[in-house]
């Protein structure tokens, strides 16, 4: 599953209505590809980080993560922008720590925790009720999400119910299930409150912050769960390293930049999309990689889901 987002003041959005007489600003072919790499490679994160914990501890694992990709990506912006790109003030720094956690401990950590036990499967349809919490969040903001923005996350919402008609192999315990509701929650106030909060100009040094804060407080988690307690990296299998290796360059330096790049130039309704779409990705990898049966009712809950996107994301065209 992160973030910052200058004042809707201080910069023009894709969603900026049209004068009378003009035609809707078009959402631009950097923001489709941005959502491209959020709805494909966040789809298939979930299947990694199953993979991860079936060998290294889950607030350990997400601490290790965030924090390397963090160094990583502050290394990359001060090598390509200088160091003074890193600058921030202290609020700004403030904000991004806060975005951080509720991102990477409350909505991230906790996905990685509940996958110790339900499927990844299942943790990728849970999460699809981000929307239908930012829609919430903008009502109880005073914002008026149009007619259409509800009518999508219905539909959605109805397409998710259709896909966990034939149920997911593995036993599924109510208290992973709970987690997974309490992380999506967490992630849409993150996600909403980045927008309200003076955030770094620059999103990508915000992420960087982002991930390393996120990090820190995963590890500092960890080590209150004792986590670190007879964990020997011997005993990490080589799929387990691989998973964490592509979750580090794929699901943290490319998409969740690529996502918090979107959250400064894209309305916040239409990047929570990804939601609905990385189930269809998780579902399809389980099928392809796991040998999951592609039932009917998956096909079918794969094609409403979709069509809640595409209604959402034609009432932020018309906005």
């Amino acid at each position: 599953m992160t973030s910052p987002a200058v004042d809707p003041a201080s910069e023009e959005r894709t969603s900026t209505p049209a004068a009378p007489g003009r035609a809707p600003r078009r959402i631009s072919g950097a923001v489709w590809l941005a959502l491209g790499i959020v709805y494909v490679v966040w789809g298939s994160t979930y299947l990694g980080i199953r993979i991860v914990v079936e060998t290294m501890p889950p607030f350990l694992s997400a601490g290790m993560r965030y924090v390397v990709a963090g160094l990583l990506l502050a290394a990359l912006i001060a090598w390509r922008q200088g160091p003074a790109a890193l600058k921030v003030t202290p609020r700004q720094l403030g904000s991004a720590v806060v975005v951080g956690l509720l991102l990477l401990v409350g909505g991230n950590a906790l996905v990685v925790l509940a996958e110790t036990d339900i499927p990844s499967g299942l943790a990728a349809l849970l999460v699809a009720s981000v929307p239908a919490w930012v829609v919430v969040l903008r009502a109880v903001a005073g914002e008026r999400p149009g007619r259409g923005a509800f009518a999508g996350v219905a539909l959605g919402l109805v397409g998710l119910g259709v896909l966990t008609l034939p149920g997911l192999s593995g036993e599924v315990r109510i208290g992973g299930v709970v987690l997974v509701v309490v992380a999506a929650l967490l992630w849409s106030i993150g996600s909403f409150s980045s927008g309200r909060l003076p955030m770094p100009a620059n999103p990508f040094t915000a992420s960087a912050y982002e991930m390393f804060a996120g990090g820190l407080g995963g590890l500092g988690v960890a080590l209150v769960r004792g986590e670190h307690h007879g964990f020997d990296l011997a005993d990490v299998s080589t799929r387990s390293w691989i998973a964490l290796g592509y979750l580090v360059v794929f699901g943290s330096l490319i998409a969740f930049t690529a996502y918090a790049w979107l959250l400064q130039t894209a309305p916040l309704s239409l990047v929570a999309t990804y939601a609905y779409v990385n189930p269809v990705v998780a579902v399809l990898l389980g099928a392809l990689v796991l040998g999951e049966a592609l039932t009917w009712p998956i096909a079918l809950g794969g094609a409403i889901v979709v069509g809640g996107v595409c209604l959402i994301v034609s009432t932020e065209r018309r906005g």
